[in-house]
C-alpha cells in the first residue's frame, strides 16, 4: 500500500518520477545515520529542506520494542502524524512538503518525510544558555514560560506527547527581534520522531513530557517563582488549588526531573519544585 503527500516545489520537481527513488537519491548534509535512518539537510530552488528517510526496521526491532512495553516507530508516519495533528490545534512546528509510505509489513516499510527548514529561529536551549550569569528581562522570561507551558498544555489535552520534550526541541522566532510579551513569542515544536497520537493522553507519558521540560531548564537559572509560575500557566488554576489537587503529580513530574538529570549528568540537581 502506498500513500504519498507532495507539495512544491517537490510536486513539479518530482513529476512523472518515483517518489522513493527521488527521496533516497537526496545528497546534502547528514544530521544523522543510522542503520534504518537518515536525516539530512539540502537544497531545491536556493530554499532549505530537511528529509528524514527510513527503510525497513526488521522483526527482530519490532520484537526488542514490543518485549519492552515500547511502541515500536516504523517509518516517517508517526512523525506526519504528529505534525498534522499540531496543525489542527494551532501549534506551530515544521511545514510538510512531501511524505510517503510504502509497504504493508511493518518490519519492512518505507517511507520519507520532508519539510522546510525553519529560518530565522534558535533553540530555547541556546536561547537561554547564558541566563545564569545575564538574567534576562523578566517580561521576556515571563513570557517565555507562559507559551512553553500553554504549548505543552494543548498538546497534552488533545492527545499528544512528544516522548524527547526538551527545550532543544522548542524553536524560538527572532526574525522580528527579541519578544518582549507571550503573544510575541513564537515558538515552534520540532523532533516529533517519537511523539505519539491519541485520543487522550495517559498520565504517564504527560508527566514524562513535563519532567523533561524540567530536567532540560534546571541549569538556566530559573527562580523558585519562575517554576510556580509554569505550573500555574500549565494546569490553568491557582497555585493553592494546585497544591490541593495535584500535589502528587507535580511532586512525580520532579522526581522523574531528578533522575533524568542524575542520569545524565551523574549527580543529582540541587533544585526542586
Amino acid at each position: 500500500m502506498n500513500i504519498v503527500e507532495l507539495h512544491e516545489p517537490l510536486k513539479t520537481h518530482w513529476a512523472g518520477k518515483d517518489p522513493f527513488d527521488q527521496a533516497a537519491a537526496l545528497e546534502g548534509q547528514v544530521f544523522r545515520a543510522v542503520k534504518n535512518r537518515r536525516t539530512l539537510r539540502f537544497e531545491l530552488d536556493g530554499k532549505g529542506y530537511f528529509a528524514k528517510i527510513h527503510t525497513g526496521v526488521g522483526w527482530a526491532e519490532i520484537v526488542k520494542n514490543l518485549l519492552m512495553l515500547k511502541r515500536p516507530i516504523v517509518g516517517a508516519g508517526n512523525e506526519f502524524q504528529a505534525i498534522r495533528r499540531l496543525e489542527t490545534l494551532k501549534i506551530e512546528t515544521m511545514h510538510i512538503v512531501g511524505f510517503g509510505q510504502c509497504g504493508r509489513n511493518p518490519a519492512r516499510l518505507e517511507s520519507f518525510l520532508i519539510t522546510e527548514e525553519l529560518n530565522d529561529v534558535i533553540s530555547l536551549e541556546d536561547f537561554c544558555q547564558d541566563w545564569q550569569t545575564t538574567p534576562p528581562p523578566f517580561a521576556l522570561k515571563k513570557a517565555l514560560i507562559e507559551k512553553l507551558a500553554a504549548i505543552a498544555r494543548t498538546m497534552h489535552t488533545h492527545g499528544v506527547n512528544h516522548r524527547d520534550c526538551y527545550i532543544c526541541h522548542f524553536m524560538l522566532d527572532v526574525a522580528s527581534g527579541t519578544p518582549t510579551n507571550a503573544d510575541a513569542v513564537k515558538l515552534s515544536v520540532i523532533d516529533l520522531h517519537r511523539a505519539q497520537v491519541r485520543s487522550r493522553t495517559p498520565r504517564r507519558w504527560v508527566v514524562k513530557d513535563v519532567a523533561g521540560l524540567w530536567f532540560s531548564a534546571m541549569d538556566i537559572g530559573l527562580t523558585r517563582r519562575d517554576r510556580l509560575r509554569f505550573m500555574r500557566a500549565y494546569a490553568q488554576m491557582p497555585l493553592r488549588s494546585i497544591f490541593e489537587s495535584q500535589y502528587r503529580f507535580w511532586r512525580q513530574v520532579d522526581r522523574t526531573a531528578r533522575r533524568l538529570y542524575k542520569k545524565d549528568f551523574g549527580r543529582p540537581p540541587r533544585k526542586q519544585i
